[in-house]
């Protein structure tokens, strides 16, 4: 079969699209004919290589899989699942890895997974769609219902918003009925962001978050009243202490990574001084998949797609250096 391929961490020129053994289905495993693939942020982290984090060469990146089942092991329950079933992968599997970074992911035409490891796609929802689900929006739903317990009325800063992760935030934001501000790059993006769900965006290219919500929300008072409820932050680095500045008393900020740095400087004054909450979210579960997968379904959600592309070695290179360059407004989805 075709795969993207690397054998070694470094830049683009270690991407090819070449040959790879099609993987014979296990006893308790579904053969996949890959239906669309979607990148990460990690996507290119992995490819450059993350200390202490062992990647298996050859290695296939992408880690949100959609599929056609072709096969079926003997020992999948009988029933569960027959060949023509549309499937969605789980790619988290605790105690193994995870898909597209300490396991191979799904650039390629066939993939072998674990029964205990696939969805049921629901009818109405796109192999692409299906695919720009599981790891970004699974996280920001995880982060957003579960974890961080959005409500109606409630005021949220989505820092770095026109990510998967941010994408999802917002329209997850919006659907719990809150009052979402979004931060983005350029003006562009914002414009976006506002098509999406945003009630106000901060072009942080022209304006500091901070200042933005002080003068538009007020200054966070000790005994209530100004700044916002929520901040969503998986940037960390220098907005750490910033996203303290701009939270009101009882706030709370919402942590599911730290993509410029997990070691900011602190200043715990206003996390005492304001009664505020660190609110840490790890990963998502099947369950967020599924209730993701109906809301897509239902029309409530619609995935944010920035761009699919054939899987070719060109067209993956293409989407890799979108990534890098934060070109990207959601996801990017490839199709074999």
């Amino acid at each position: 079969m075709k795969a993207i391929l690397y054998s070694a961490h470094g830049g683009l020129d270690q991407i090819s699209h070449g040959e790879f053994p099609t993987p014979a289905v296990g006893p308790d495993e579904c053969l996949l004919k890959v239906k669309a693939v979607a990148l990460n942020g990690f996507d290119p982290m992995i490819l450059k290589g993350i200390p202490g984090l062992k990647t298996p060469f050859p290695m296939i990146p992408g880690g949100d899989i959609a599929g056609e089942v072709v096969d079926v092991g003997a020992n999948v329950p009988a029933g569960k699942f027959r060949p023509g079933d549309r499937v969605q992968v789980v790619p988290f599997q605790p105690g193994i890895g995870q898909m597209g970074e300490t396991l191979r992911g799904g650039a390629c035409d066939y993939i072998a997974v674990d029964a205990k490891f696939l969805l049921q796609i629901p009818e109405g929802v796109s192999y692409e769609q299906a695919a720009s689900l599981p790891i970004a929006y699974g996280t920001a739903r995880r982060m957003m219902m579960v974890r961080g317990q959005v409500k109606e009325g409630e005021k949220v800063l989505v820092l770095g918003a026109t990510g998967g992760v941010g994408t999802g935030a917002v329209q997850l934001a919006k659907m719990a009925g809150a009052y979402v501000i979004a931060c983005a790059s350029s003006a562009e993006k914002c414009e976006k962001l506002k098509e999406i769900g945003a009630d106000e965006t901060i072009d942080t290219s022209k304006e500091d978050f901070v200042a933005a919500i002080h003068e538009r929300h007020g200054k966070p008072r000790i005994w209530g009243g100004g700044g916002v409820n929520v901040v969503v932050n998986y940037i960390g680095g220098d907005t750490w202490t910033k996203s303290l500045k701009v939270m009101c008393r009882f706030g709370r900020m919402l942590v599911c990574g730290a993509t410029t740095g997990y070691d900011p400087k602190e200043d715990i004054r206003y996390i005492w001084s304001y009664e505020q909450s660190i609110v840490g979210s790890n990963a998502w579960t099947p369950e967020d998949q599924i209730a993701l997968m109906e809301m897509v379904r239902d029309g409530t959600l619609v995935p944010v797609i920035d761009r699919v592309l054939p899987m070719t070695e060109e067209n993956f290179k293409e989407g890799l250096q979108a990534l890098i360059d934060r070109k990207v407004f959601g996801k990017v989805v490839f199709v074999p």
